[in-house]
């Protein structure tokens, strides 16, 4: 199964979202890293990253940031001592990682998978996704990505991250936003996102809190 592709491949940069700052308030908004992980060119999820940008824009109990792996040039050959032009491509993205308390990823399908641009940034990074919870937002063909979705849970499950039950999956995504990129009929999406937001955001607060108390592992 391959993307739906698109012209409309721009995605503003993630420079231009506000980034989160560090904070030890235990009110603060809880801080959400959207990765986009797609980076195939005439992508289609540009398109999807807008709609759910603007749904987790929404929403007062949660502060934002991209992390759009189309601006990121990872090797998928690791290495403990990666060379300078590694360690900026790295900087592009682990602080953002290590910042956030909860996940969502945006994946396509690929021939039943995922892409490779979204493997190499999980296998870069390990505490950055540990104890935090992670949520998923897929789109493709028939399946709407929902077979990438399945093969990233036992991978994040190994991370010791907590992947959220509920998924919103775009079946026949093409057909599904008009050439300015809105969905023709959100109402069944914006549901599916309200559902998934109210329990990233209830893990993210559980473990945020249960970190405060307690670090992870000790």
């Amino acid at each position: 199964m391959t993307e739906t592709t698109s012209s409309s491949s721009t995605l503003p940069s993630s420079s231009a979202t506000a980034s989160f700052a560090v904070s030890s308030d235990a009110d603060a908004p809880l801080r959400v890293a959207v990765i986009i992980g797609s980076n195939r060119e005439g992508r289609f999820g540009p398109i999807v990253a807008e709609w759910l940008l603007s749904r987790v824009r929404e929403r007062s109990d949660l502060s934002l940031d991209v992390v759009d792996l189309a601006e990121v040039d990872l090797p998928t050959s690791l290495s403990f001592d990666p060379s300078a032009a590694v360690a900026a491509e790295l900087a592009k993205v682990t602080p953002k990682l290590a910042a956030a308390d909860a996940f969502i990823v945006l994946t396509p399908e690929y021939n039943h998978s995922y892409p490779a641009s979204l493997k190499s940034v999980v296998d870069w990074h390990k505490a950055e996704w540990e104890a935090k919870p992670v949520a998923f937002v897929s789109y493709g063909g028939l399946s709407g990505g929902l077979r990438a979705v399945e093969h990233l849970r036992p991978v994040f499950a190994e991370l010791h991250t907590v992947t959220i039950r509920d998924t919103v999956s775009f079946h026949n995504a093409g057909a599904l936003f008009d050439d300015a990129g809105n969905h023709r009929d959100p109402a069944g999406a914006d549901a599916a996102a309200k559902v998934m937001l109210d329990q990233l955001a209830w893990w993210g607060w559980a473990l945020r809190g249960a970190k405060a108390v307690r670090p992870y592992g000790s």
